[in-house]
């Protein structure tokens, strides 16, 4: 196809050709010229996980764990996989909890919430001390691959962003719920996954089924964003290269997303020796010696018109649906720029606790008060000085840390009572 251009726009057109044609070059070499990243050889080390037989069978079920796997379809038709752990190990199955559902964050999996020991990881924590736990999975997981008509292969299945992972799958997750147990609904929501919540919470229709919500590393704002590794790629405009290759799911446990991360390792920008912390910042308590054990269920993949669009919220500083340009914003949301979310439009009796970290390098501390301060009800707030982004759901110490004040709210928010 031709493309005719003019101006800035010609400029920009080349610029991004250069930026191409460098990242292009940059994959053919890196892994013969410099050898493969730390990184990079620990994703092509790592067998990862088949998603036969479902998180509930791979990791609940054989700790003696009850979790049954649902499928809830959307409204624009993906599949998304719903799992449900109704009360502890030792627990009574006609004396449930008040629902609480998990969101997981950007390439991560409902997996991630119980990926520690069950002393350490809040999924666990939370079936053992009552509550009636729903873990969800975004369309792309490794979870939540179906489709009623489109299969991975095709380029559409990859067509959203967390805009619709808030209007869709939270909006089709949520209601399977409320309407299984007939009751408003605890959220728990950590990185993305408060991005989704935060956004989906604006909607009338979702924040009536919601009784309250806790945060971890709650993001609505990126202005302030210092991981090197995401400003790098921000800086070299990664997702427009992408998008101009053809590339439309993101997946770094495939040969072109490891060949990805080695020429960001190879620039001399970043130092992919530790890309966890290059990527989230420092984290004080995260066990380094089961990342191999990690690797075999993350990174998940997502889509590259996702990465886009929490792109366009670091260089754009909004809290915005995506853009689609002047003409696709004024077809779609009948205005010239996207039409922001507005945090002012939560109920205010929508009860809020949010946990976050001074080590953080993607959900900023000056991002999150400016958050705090365009809510209209106060939320509860944790902070912790040398917690990064990965503690707050991997930390060994979250129990003692996180999830104990984290529960406190959620039963007096959610009319659960116990000793713990």
């Amino acid at each position: 196809m031709a493309l005719a251009v003019s101006g800035g726009g010609a400029a920009a057109a080349l610029a991004s050709t250069l930026l191409l044609v460098l990242l292009l070059c940059s994959c053919c070499v890196s892994g013969a010229a410099h050898g493969s990243s730390p990184a990079s050889a620990a994703l092509r080390r790592a067998v990862p996980r088949d998603a036969a037989g479902g998180l509930c069978e791979q990791l609940l079920l054989p700790l003696g764990y009850p979790c049954t796997e649902h499928t809830v379809e959307t409204s624009d038709g993906f599949l998304i996989s719903l799992q449900h752990i109704p009360h502890g190990k030792n627990g009574v199955a006609d004396n449930t909890g008040p629902p609480v559902f998990l969101q997981h964050g950007l390439f991560q999996g409902g997996d991630t919430w119980f990926i520690n020991s069950a002393e350490q990881s809040l999924g666990y924590i939370l079936a053992d001390n009552g509550f009636d736990v729903w873990i969800g999975n975004v369309r792309g997981t490794r979870w939540s691959k179906g489709h009623s008509t489109l299969t991975v292969h095709d380029k559409l299945f990859w067509d959203w962003s967390w805009q619709e992972l808030a209007e869709y799958d939270l909006l089709a997750i949520l209601s399977y719920v409320y309407t299984v147990r007939q009751s408003k609904i605890l959220y728990v929501g950590h990185s993305q996954g408060t991005i989704m919540g935060l956004a989906a919470f604006t909607l009338p229709e979702i924040a009536k089924m919601i009784s309250s919500a806790a945060l971890l590393c709650p993001i609505t704002y990126l202005d302030h964003v210092s991981a090197r590794f995401v400003v790098r790629a921000v800086a070299m405009h990664l997702d427009q290269m992408l998008v101009t290759m053809g590339i439309h799911q993101l997946n770094f446990r495939s040969d072109m997303g490891v060949q990805i991360v080695d020429s960001l390792c190879d620039d001399g920008h970043v130092d992919c020796n530790d890309l966890l912390s290059s990527i989230t910042g420092e984290n004080c308590c995260f066990n380094g010696s089961r990342v191999d054990y990690y690797l075999e269920y993350e990174p998940h993949p997502s889509s590259t018109k996702n990465l886009r669009h929490l792109f366009e919220m670091i260089r754009k500083g909004t809290f915005a649906r995506y853009d689609y340009g002047l003409w696709g914003n004024l077809k779609r949301y009948g205005r010239l720029a996207p039409t922001p979310f507005d945090l002012s439009s939560i109920p205010e009796s929508l009860r809020m606790w949010m946990g976050y970290g001074g080590l953080d390098a993607l959900a900023d501390v000056t991002d999150v008060e400016r958050t705090v301060k365009e809510l209209r009800t106060t939320p509860e707030l944790l902070y912790i000085g040398d917690y990064g982004h990965i503690d707050f759901v991997m930390s060994v110490k979250a129990k003692d840390d996180v999830y104990v004040d984290l529960m406190r709210f959620l039963r007096a928010n959610g009319s659960l009572h116990s000793s713990y």
